[in-house]
């Protein structure tokens, strides 16, 4: 629980080069692209409370300055962070506006001289705060008793002074990570650390933690190997009935379980990441500088991000619960490692934005975009509704190429979730936003479906590299989710549609909501038994 482990912990970090995969190589950095920063985040992931203080020094502390910075500011702090002589601290959330991040009261006043600006304010969850040497801190500028709608960024150095701190908060896990509140009071900060411009904070923010979320994903997949392997281990040592519990058709299914859900996440994660590398590559082909393609490509696929928070910190929470599950009596005992992942797990629901505000996020986005035009959402939404109307095609797919039918299950997925997002469109218009309970049944269907489709996109890549005989138990994880997909569309959908149709508009949108969500029977129960074994006899985790 020490603040001076952590951060020598952080300094090793730092000699490995940990800290700079992010940073390019002209401030001290390996300039790696973002599959590898996301490769570092998963296999740190399983770093318990390190992983989070990893986290928040090379992706919230240091990244504002990369992407934001101007050339003084990069080269002034960037090689210091990338080298890890000094660590930083992301000072956003406040007592009184957490999810509502813009309403921070922290204050910014220019000084007489008109050389330095003085906050005055308190933040609170900081992670890293303790032994923090730079914290980006937001604040609002107050002009003449006038203060901004908009927060403003500013790069605090710790020896500025008028920076006070609580002890250490008691946490119910991440125990290791040095979370404090800290107290800003007549801190003076130079005009010239004022990062990007006045009034931009909040679009840094939210900029920041679209990345902040996909590499929780990621870490959250890294968590989610180790504890499933120490589960498969646990479960081989085990002897109940004078045989390992492993042999048992119940454990089978858990174990299972852990790794088709697994497989998805990761396999959407790394989906997306690739997705912005391209999109990255893209837009410098384009002439756009590192930083700009950087963030432009980022909001690309903030969407995607958003899904992937959510998704990777539940599926992280089920296995860390059957992980307990599958110990036992000693998956309740502190001395066995269950204990600590169950607790530490917890967070990543409710940190980089909880669950329900990415989820909301998720489709307020993608309305967004269909406004402004960038994307057509209404178009096929109408077609799907008229197809609704028609003789329904029952033919099965005659293409005989591997995961047609399958794709056109997805396909139809996709069908159900226009169906009931532009109904819902249309029957709540501008007070769509009050209706909560519908947004979040309709992430609900996107994320399913954005995951089983990444992990048959993935398998059918794999067989094209290995061959479909080498790809059996691939196909097994990516079948098992689908079919699991199918069941949770289905269920979000009927809620939805439930919410807000009556009569004959109910009774056809479920119509099409049965229609939309079949699939050729699969004998999922084998299917897990195959994976599970295959991790039984190699004893840990083999995907």
């Amino acid at each position: 629980k020490s603040p001076d482990l952590m951060s020598s912990l952080m300094d090793k970090a730092g000699e490995l080069g940990l800290l700079g995969t992010a940073v390019p190589e002209e401030y001290g950095g390996f300039g790696m692209s973002f599959n590898t920063s996301m490769l570092v985040a998963e296999a740190t992931g399983a770093g318990n409370s390190f992983s989070v203080a990893l986290s928040a020094h090379t992706g919230i502390g240091t990244l504002p300055i990369l992407y934001y910075g101007n050339e003084d500011q990069k080269a002034q702090y960037l090689p210091k962070l990338a080298s890890g002589e000094w660590k930083a601290a992301y000072c956003l959330t406040e007592p009184d506006s957490g999810s509502d991040a813009n309403s921070g009261k922290t204050k910014a006043i220019l000084s007489e001289d008109g050389k330095s600006y003085i906050l005055n304010g308190q933040k609170m969850w900081i992670t890293n705060g303790g032994f923090a040497d730079v914290f980006i801190v937001f604040a609002k500028i107050d002009e003449g008793g006038k203060t901004d709608k908009n927060l403003t960024a500013f790069i605090v150095e710790k020896t500025y002074g008028g920076i006070t701190m609580n002890e250490p908060e008691h946490k119910m896990g991440i125990k290791g990570s040095d979370t404090r509140q800290i107290f800003f009071n007549d801190c003076h900060v130079p005009v010239e650390n004022m990062l990007s411009d006045r009034g931009n904070g909040f679009k840094i923010a939210v900029n920041i933690l679209n990345i902040g979320r996909i590499k929780l994903a990621v870490a959250a997949v890294g968590g989610a190997k180790q504890v499933t392997t120490q589960a498969i281990q646990y479960a081989n040592e085990r002897k109940q009935f004078g045989i390992a519990i492993s042999t048992f058709g119940a454990i089978k299914h858990k174990l299972g379980e852990m790794a088709v859900k697994l497989y998805a996440s990761e396999s959407a994660s790394y989906r997306a990441g690739q997705n912005i590398d391209d999109a990255i590559t893209d837009l410098k082909e384009k002439g756009l500088s590192d930083a700009e393609a950087k963030l432009k490509a980022l909001e690309q696929f903030a969407i995607e991000c958003a899904m992937m928070k959510v998704h990777g910190s539940e599926v992280l929470d089920y296995v860390v619960d059957e992980g307990v599950q599958i110990y036992g009596g000693m998956g309740y005992s502190a001395d066995a490692p269950m204990d600590r992942a169950y607790r530490d797990a917890r967070i990543n629901r409710i940190f980089e934005g909880t669950n329900e505000i990415n989820r909301m996020l998720t489709v307020d986005m993608l309305l967004k975009r269909a406004m402004k035009g960038e994307i057509d959402l209404m178009g096929p939404a109408m077609a799907v509704g008229k197809e609704i109307m028609s003789i329904p095609d029952f033919s099965l797919t005659e293409d005989e190429t591997p995961f047609a039918a399958e794709k056109k299950v997805i396909k139809n997925l996709k069908k159900a979730a226009l169906m009931v997002a532009g109904a819902a469109v249309q029957k709540f218009m501008m007070k769509l936003s009050d209706e909560q309970e519908i947004l979040m049944n309709v992430a609900d269907m996107a994320i399913e479906l954005y995951a089983a489709e990444s992990a048959i996109l993935r398998t059918e890549k794999l067989i094209g590299i290995r061959g479909e005989a080498a790809c059996a138990l691939q196909k097994d994880l990516a079948m098992c989710y689908l079919h699991e997909a199918v069941e949770k569309v289905n269920a979000a959908g009927k809620a939805s549609i439930m919410g807000f149709a009556e009569g004959d508009e109910l009774r056809v949108m479920l119509m099409g909501l049965k229609r939309f969500t079949k699939i050729e029977p699969f004998n999922t129960k084998n299917a897990r038994r195959r994976i599970a074994d295959a991790m039984i006899v190699e004893n840990k985790y083999v995907f």
